[in-house]
């Protein structure tokens, strides 16, 4: 049932932020909770909003709260009202001097490698009120989310891409590992005869796919069958668990031929690059600048930064 409309009656930015939130869990519960409001209160938030726009913004059912045809025209721009704030917000701290914001970092290899702990301990004693979460994505994912504004920021590894500010962190070398029960048969066999074999690659087009490519480039064979997998772990698991070949970074795929749960293949290495990668109309951005200085101090001597 539609609402009549107010009178010149201002809009509670809580009412919007709760608004948000129901759109985003599609539940009172689930959003109640991370609000930490009750849910009787969050839905009082909601049903005073929709009075007060004179629109109704869900539609109510046993199984959630689905956005009506109102709701999803005024998502977007609830959206654009709650992030014009919070720009507000970090404008005003950096008047103060104190540089605050939230930042969502994209993830792509596992935290050792990309330092995660070393870069949140520097972000706390520095700047403990920019907020950094971890959003783990694959390499296509990663540029991505930067492109469409998903993600403020990601680590990177692959081709530079052009259209973004990189900062390139360090070499990256990829081995050809297959399974030891393939040795007798392949360690003297020809890219032929590997290609052959099913191989676990990550999904198109992610630079790990691409990686794959390059090992077998002027090679005169590509692998005849795909098995993918979206995680590092899990390619490094099905190879050791016999699945098939792939493309392992070098220092992973020494431990485990080591440990005797991989062979490598012949002295063929893949390079590539770890980058960190953002969008260049944001490097002004107070927390957006934070990170770029956290990411400087922590790899003290990046091999090189592109604008």
């Amino acid at each position: 049932m539609p609402y009549s409309r107010p009178l010149d009656r201002p809009v509670d930015l809580t009412q919007v932020r709760s608004f948000i939130a129901v759109a985003k869990h599609g539940h009172l519960t689930r959003a109640a909770e991370t609000l930490h409001l009750s849910q009787p209160a969050l839905s009082a938030q909601i049903k005073s909003l929709e009075e007060d726009l004179g629109v109704t913004l869900f539609q109510r059912s046993p199984s959630g709260m689905l956005l009506t045809t109102s709701g999803r025209a005024l998502l977007e721009r609830a959206e654009h009202v709650m992030g014009a704030v919070q720009e507000f917000r970090q404008a005003a701290e950096g008047l103060q001097g104190v540089v605050g914001g939230h930042v969502a970092l994209g993830t792509v290899l596992d935290p050792g490698t990309l330092r995660i702990g070393e870069l949140l301990n520097r972000a706390m004693d520095r700047y403990p009120h920019v907020e950094i979460d971890l959003h783990q994505v694959v390499s296509h994912e990663a540029l991505a989310g930067i492109r469409s504004g998903s993600l403020d920021a990601s680590f990177y590894f692959g081709a530079k891409p052009q259209d973004l500010h990189s900062v390139a962190l360090r070499e990256i070398t990829y081995r050809v590992a297959m399974p030891i029960c393939w040795v007798d048969e392949l360690q003297r066999g020809s890219w032929r005869d590997l290609a052959a074999r099913p191989w676990v690659v990550a999904p198109e087009p992610s630079s790990h796919r691409q990686l794959v490519l390059e090992a077998f480039k002027d090679r005169s064979a590509l692998p005849e069958h795909t098995i993918e997998a979206d995680n590092e772990s899990v390619i490094v698991n099905l190879v050791e668990s016999g699945v098939g070949a792939s493309v392992v970074r070098d220092e992973i795929a020494l431990a485990s031929a080591a440990e005797g749960r991989i062979a490598i293949w012949r002295d063929v290495k893949v390079d590539t690059t770890l980058w960190m990668a953002l969008d260049r109309s944001r490097i002004g951005d107070p927390p957006i600048a934070a990170l770029i200085d956290l990411v400087r101090d922590v790899w003290a001597r990046p091999l090189a930064e592109a604008a």
